[in-house]
């Protein structure tokens, strides 16, 4: 295979592997505002909710690319984590303008999508 090829089969699992986390993300925010209509949920059960969301996506998205690539699935699973950290701060940065975080949250934030897409690249 030439060079141009082994990249665009790299964007190709990147892209699938982001959409894949995506999609799992609308799906679990979509369960957790469900329980939150259907029940009376403490703000903590909510938080814990979305912060499953995070840890969760970039597993399923580390671990997918990491099986559709094969080699140093552990980079490849970062960096569908941070992808996934960057796209979630633009879209809350253009959505949420005055009421955006503080850099502690941010940072939190960037390591669970980090992390979870490392190990979801590491275990495919």
């Amino acid at each position: 295979m030439n060079k141009n090829k082994i990249n665009k089969s790299r964007i190709f699992y990147m892209i699938r592997a982001l959409l894949f986390s995506y999609i799992l993300t609308i799906i679990i925010l979509l369960v957790l505002s469900l329980l939150v209509y259907k029940t009376d949920v403490s703000s903590g059960v909510i938080r814990i909710g979305i912060i499953l969301s995070y840890i969760l996506s970039t597993f399923f998205g580390g671990f997918v690319i990491g099986k559709g690539i094969g080699e140093k699935k552990y980079l490849w699973g970062m960096g569908v984590g941070i992808l996934y950290f960057i796209l979630i701060l633009i879209v809350s940065i253009i959505l949420n303008k005055s009421n955006f975080t503080g850099s502690a949250s941010i940072l939190t934030v960037f390591a669970m999508c980090t992390l979870g897409g490392t190990l979801g690249g590491m275990l495919s």
